[in-house]
């Protein structure tokens, strides 16, 4: 799973309320880059992880002294003369840290250290190897860290972030031929999030130069996008007959923050563009994995809420929210979809009745396959935000069962770590509930997403304490001692082998979410002021 990217130079900004130390960009280390060139169809959906072996047996290092009041109690995040004090204040932003949140801090610094010593400026960490990836040749890692750097106070980290993004990132020289998806969620969504957080102009400038070369993708005679796009050329790059409905219905929060805050309403209208016409071809309101680019008619695929179907779901409720609530064909679109998931996908397992997301073959079929990916764990946190926001309390009802459910993946797992994918048994005389079909561990944040909303919407601790229990295991597991997180092989063995890759969504969804699960109130980016896209990152609302 891979995106990002990389531009020009521009005005700086004093980040913080204590004056900054000028420090030493950290060296790169190591051989050259491994260049992970896994193509991405479905969201999150990348099991190419297999590394060179297990880590190395490293002395531990001293604890980093840097800014250690930022993680013991008060404190106040660093802001910058162009109104950043006013967004930290309206967001929420000052706040006393839990002991929990403290952990998260700690671990998010242990990931940062390893990113910054041994790949600083390259996308992805490969931690037991100690250098870096450069498929997308964008530093994706910082600027998908860039809110959660904010958001922890961690105002030196983020000031030199601040800087390689000014200074370092070339989205007009950048040649490789990238995911319009994921560039769009990890950098266009983390570009966004800075600028509103912090109100430094540097990041809308580099949002906008991105947006402009988003748009060659475009160029169909539907409007429905390429699933790439190369960033130094002005034309589509035509590379398939099909698009992903997850990747072309997840470009919608980003592409209209970025009209909202500009003012061009371009951006906005491209994307809308392409969702209108995929609506205008759906039979049905479970949506299909894909839609044929020259004429927006569904392709007959397996109809899912996981892989390559997930977060178009998720995008139809935010961008009701995003509007402010003003746009009904778009609430009704979300209704429908709603309704038909919980009564024609939730299904039920045996003995011990563990709700699941079923696979549905068509949709005028009955049978289906009881098969659910971890990224299937979105929705839970999907159906609650959705009934905080108006809908029946059965759709929290079913949340909360699924919320177990993805809760059990993770406690009844020999390493406390949830695989990648489980089949469910529904036959009565099932012996157990489910089992692994995919053993894999990568760090995926859909889990901890929904603890945390459900744990905004319902203020049931109990989130909170799975909360825990899963980050102690991936702190157990997954913490590599030279600096770093990294993937897993087998999670049904009690001490699972490291497979050397630190994602960074890791860095910008699962760490986050947690800090946010493990706030005292509400008031850390409240649910009816801010919508995070599909990579974590906190977009406003439109208030009128």
């Amino acid at each position: 799973m891979q995106r990002w990217a990389r531009a020009a130079i521009l005005a700086a900004v004093v980040v913080g309320c204590v004056l900054l130390l000028p420090f030493l960009r950290p060296s790169l280390q190591g051989s050259n880059a491994l260049q992970a060139q896994a193509v991405r169809y479905d969201g999150k959906d990348n099991l190419a992880i297999d590394g060179p072996g297990p880590s190395q047996h490293l002395e531990a290092e001293e604890p980093d002294s840097r800014n250690i009041e930022n993680i013991r109690g008060d404190y106040r995040l660093a802001r910058g003369s162009n109104g950043g004090e006013q967004a930290a204040n309206s967001s929420g932003l000052t706040q006393r840290l839990t002991e929990r949140q403290q952990a998260v801090v700690e671990m998010f610094r242990h990931a940062w250290k390893g990113y910054t010593q041994f790949a600083w400026g390259k996308d992805e960490l490969l931690p037991l190897t100690k250098e870096g990836t450069t498929s997308y040749g964008m530093g994706l890692t910082i600027i998908d860290s860039l809110d959660t750097l904010w958001l922890m106070g961690l105002t030196e980290e983020f000031q030199e972030a601040r800087d390689w993004v000014a200074q370092s990132l070339d989205i007009a020289g950048n040649h490789r031929e990238v995911s319009l998806f994921e560039t769009n969620i990890r950098v266009l969504g983390g570009l966004l999030a800075a600028y509103h957080l912090s109100k430094d102009a540097i990041f809308l400038e580099k949002a906008v130069e991105l947006g402009d070369r988003f748009l060659p993708a475009f160029k169909t005679p539907t409007g429905i996008p390429y699933g790439t796009v190369v960033l130094n050329q002005d034309w589509p790059k035509k590379t398939a007959k099909v698009a992903c409905i997850a990747e072309l219905g997840s470009l919608q929060l980003e592409m209209r923050d970025l009209s909202h805050s500009t003012g061009d309403s371009k951006y906005q209208t491209a994307a809308d563009r392409a969702l209108d016409v995929v609506q205008s071809h759906m039979t049905s309101a479970i949506a299909t994995q894909e839609v044929y680019i020259e004429s927006g008619v569904p392709k007959p695929t397996e109809m899912n809420v996981g892989a390559r179907t997930d977060s178009y779901y998720e995008y139809l409720i935010k961008q009701w929210v995003q509007s402010g609530k003003n746009e009904e064909k778009i609430r009704e679109w979300y209704e429908r979809a709603a309704n038909a998931i919980i009564s024609k996908l939730i299904k039920y397992s045996r003995p011990n009745h563990m709700a699941f997301p079923a696979k549905l073959y068509s949709p005028d079929r009955t049978d289906f396959r009881s098969s659910m990916d971890h990224l299937s764990c979105f929705l839970p946190g999907m159906l609650a935000l959705g009934y905080l926001h108006g809908f029946p309390k059965s759709h929290l009802d079913v949340a909360r069962n699924l919320t177990h459910t993805c809760y059990q993946l993770y406690h009844q797992s020999p390493s406390g770590l949830s695989p990648e994918e489980v089949i469910f048994y529904t036959h009565p005389l099932s012996g157990t509930d489910f089992n692994s079909v995919t053993p894999v561990y990568m760090l995926r944040p859909e889990t901890v997403e929904s603890l945390f909303v459900l744990h905004r919407v319902t203020r049931d601790s109990v989130y909170q304490e799975w909360g825990w229990e899963i980050l102690q295991a991936l702190k157990k597991h997954c913490q590599v001692r030279s600096g770093g997180y990294t993937t897993l092989r087998n999670v049904n063995s009690p001490v699972p082998k490291k497979t050397n890759k630190m994602e960074s969504f890791f860095l910008a969804e699962t760490l986050k979410y947690l800090f946010l699960l493990f706030a005292d109130d509400d008031h850390l980016l409240p649910l009816d002021r801010w919508v995070f896209n599909t990579e974590a990152h906190p977009l406003p609302v439109w208030i009128s």
